[in-house]
């Protein structure tokens, strides 16, 4: 089939989020695809990553659809360029993440197109940075995403087909602490130590924790002092809050401000760096009926997931428009050199689209 050669073509393309060249390979690959189909391509340059891809349909009165990507992997140059298919796999950096998601979409709107179909009112947004956080683009995905609607993302499916209904939201902080350094052996009560003051408050953040209501604090780095004979006068904590509902953001955000205020060691001071990364893309009643909308239009179950990793879905759901994830082919060991995606799901997905498809532009409206 001749969309697994686009997607090899795409995936043999270094695109590690750095690699600007290699980025914008892969999006003048989807331009040269997509404009034939009747895009228009807004093309968002950047100078240190790749450049971020909208592409613009036919606008008619009526309701707007955005399919959302991105192009960026996650291996730099030579650690994880490979391609191949057993038959029943293929095997390659963003075969599942999320290259082949991104050809699942190409390929239904191609048969829209073959089968006579008029494009209109569905637009793509291709974003460069999402691997890392999508620091520069999200910004920009919450802007656009104000004009439309519904939003499909195209991120992997579920093993058994789930779309995503929902999506922890995530933040990335540091903690910088200050104490005073002094000789271990000679002048030990004169020190402040920065390296027990961290110690203090990794106990409470990691406290913050509730399994119960999905919510969790890792402190996946911590580092401090100069050696073993000096007091330390310095400690950095680097910490990943997660969590599933709005409330709990506000808990953990008031109560990391109060331990970075708070010295429990006489004489620290400490000073927080970091954010919200991604916010929550919460499951609702409104999703659910959107679910059971789409279950219609295809004439079968959607079966549906919630997921702890986030995603640029994440970003348009909490600009407030209807979005449900993990349209693209089901696959696993994503971020590893083990990435795969199962090839009988590129077909069945592509199908799924192109029914959803058909029914959007037919009738402007899911």
């Amino acid at each position: 089939m001749d969309y697994f050669d686009d997607l090899k073509s795409v995936c043999t393309i270094n695109s590690f989020t750095k690699n600007k060249p290699g980025v914008d390979r892969v999006g003048t690959l989807f331009d040269d695809w997509l404009v034939p189909l009747g895009f228009d391509v807004h093309i968002y340059e950047r100078e240190r990553i790749g450049n971020h891809h909208h592409y613009k349909s036919r606008q008619a009165a009526g309701k707007k659809l955005l399919l959302l990507g991105h192009l960026d992997t996650v291996f730099p140059e030579g650690k994880f360029e490979s391609y191949h298919d057993d038959g029943t796999w293929v095997y390659g950096p963003g075969v599942c993440d999320m290259k082949g998601g991104n050809i699942v979409a190409l390929e239904a709107l191609r048969r829209l197109k073959a089968h006579g179909r008029d494009i209109c009112n569905i637009d793509i947004l291709f974003v460069s940075d999402e691997e890392s956080g999508s620091d520069d683009s999200k910004l920009l995905t919450a802007e656009l995403a104000k004009a439309y609607d519904y939003c499909l993302v195209y991120e992997a499916a579920g093993a058994h087909g789930e779309v995503v209904v929902g999506r922890k939201g995530v933040g990335t902080f540091t903690i910088d602490i200050t104490g005073v350094a002094k000789h271990a052996g000679n002048f030990y009560a004169e020190g402040v130590d920065a390296n027990l003051e961290a110690s203090y408050k990794l106990q409470k953040l990691v406290a913050l924790t509730d399994l119960e209501k999905g919510t969790t604090v890792n402190v996946g780095k911590i580092e401090g002092g100069i050696g073993a004979n000096t007091i330390s006068p310095h400690a950095h904590l680097l910490f990943e809050i997660r969590y599933k509902y709005e409330a709990e953001r506000d808990r953990l955000l008031a109560a990391i401000n109060e331990i970075v205020a708070t010295s429990y060691v006489k004489g620290t001071t400490a000073v927080l760096g970091g954010g919200i990364q991604r916010d929550v893309m919460v499951h609702t009643a409104t999703t659910d009926a959107f679910v059971k909308t789409l279950e219609a239009i295809i004439g079968e179950p959607l079966p549906t997931e919630e997921r702890g990793g986030v995603s640029d879905a994440n970003i348009v759901s909490a600009a407030g428009v209807q979005t449900l994830d993990g349209f693209g082919p089901y696959g696993d060991g994503d971020h590893t050199v083990h990435e795969r995606a199962l090839k009988s799901t590129f077909e069945s997905r592509i199908a799924l689209s192109e029914k959803l498809f058909t029914h959007f532009i037919t009738h402007l409206k899911f």
